[in-house]
């Protein structure tokens, strides 16, 4: 049999590779009883594992272990996902950069150390934003946002992963510079549009492949990054505009397309964390039909100034004019001698303990990413 990770040969029985150390067992993702490697069944309980163990992608352990369970439970609820299903996703491409060079006088086991420890961010970064690490193929990561488990905003989501991981990197860098000498970088490239996706299989295991020209081309992106940056195409950069601050680094001339593409680098978050808020720096269209709603609100705010504390919960199907409502209820009073704490629930802050007081203590004392 062969290592999962240098593909050297191992006796037979072998628990550990001797050429670079990664473990040559698998374990039931169910009753977790240590399995042969080339296992398709346990031993145990008859779970079917699948594929055989012996793979060329890097070895991690079962994706119940690596994936949080809140995302396992929701891709659970789309495993009837039909094979061959299209949908319109962010595909987030990662890799070391000049890798060959970096790890040329290095040994295989201080290469997979160091490359454990990357993906270990990279997936808590991607976890943390409900993306879907797709591939581990060496020293690149692929994931996606939008699948399996759908989201409106997976552009921005992709986006914020990539910078949370930019930033994240620099400690992990030095480290690896001061114990190895050598200067760490990732490129990452981002693209959105149409893919095919396939179907998840037994378990929550993630056999999940995204293919078409949307993949290929954030391929070439992360290709063209330069290290330590984020490079992503123009139909990631407007579905993200204004939730994030952009810099146009021109048009590109990419292997397998015959026109150029244009190519922005995602800078940071922006002030708007909403797609009302970038819609109300455009403009709004007229308020209508919705005075009586605005005078509710407003009598429960004399109220409140009386001395009786008041709530108001705003509940309808999305699109009706929640956000609006609040808008123009903050313009109705703007002559008021009051003070607005404001703290959102963001789709992808749903794992972050008290994010909505967090956000209201960085609004009130004007902390913002910077």
């Amino acid at each position: 049999m062969r290592c999962q990770q240098c593909r050297a040969y191992l006796p037979s029985g072998a628990k550990f590779c001797n050429q670079c150390g990664l473990r040559a067992e698998v374990a039931c993702p169910d009753c977790e009883i240590v399995l042969p490697p080339v296992s398709r069944f346990c031993l145990h309980c008859g779970k079917a594992l699948g594929k055989s163990t012996l793979s060329d992608s890097i070895d991690l352990p079962p994706p119940p272990k690596y994936t949080p369970k809140h995302l396992s439970e929701e891709i659970l609820t789309n495993r009837s996902t039909p094979e061959g299903e299209h949908k319109t996703v962010t595909v987030l491409f990662a890799d070391v950069a000049r890798s060959t060079a970096l790890f040329e006088n290095l040994d295989p086991e201080t290469v997979h150390a160091i490359m454990d420890g990357c993906f270990r961010i990279l997936m808590n970064q991607i976890h943390r934003f409900e993306g879907t690490i797709n591939q581990f193929r060496g020293d690149c990561v692929m994931a996606l946002f939008g699948a399996p488990i759908a989201h409106e905003n997976h552009a921005q989501r992709a986006c914020q992963a990539a910078l949370a991981i930019q930033k994240t990197l620099p400690p992990y860098r030095e480290a690896l510079k001061e114990r190895h000498g050598i200067d760490f970088y990732m490129r990452i490239g981002l693209n959105s549009g149409p893919v095919v996706v396939g179907v998840i299989g037994n378990g929550s295991r993630m056999d999940y492949t995204a293919q078409g020209d949307t993949a290929n081309l954030a391929a070439r992106m992360e290709a063209l990054a330069e290290p330590g940056t984020i490079y992503a195409t123009e139909n990631t950069f407007r579905l993200a505009e204004g939730l994030l601050r952009f810099e146009y680094l021109g048009m590109h001339t990419v292997k397998g397309k015959v026109m150029p593409v244009g190519v922005y680098r995602p800078i940071s978050s922006s002030s708007n964390r909403t797609r009302f808020d970038v819609n109300a720096e455009r403009g709004l269209t007229p308020f209508v039909g919705r005075q009586g709603d605005l005078e509710v609100i407003y009598e429960a705010f004399q109220l409140s100034r009386g001395g009786s504390g008041q709530a108001v919960s705003v509940a309808s199907d999305p699109g009706m004019g929640k956000s609006r409502l609040l808008y123009e209820f903050r313009k109705y009073i703007t002559n008021e001698d009051v003070s607005f704490l404001e703290g959102q629930c963001l789709s992808f802050s749903r794992t972050v303990a008290y994010h909505p007081v967090i956000d209201i203590l960085k609004s009130l004392f004007h902390i913002d990413a910077r």
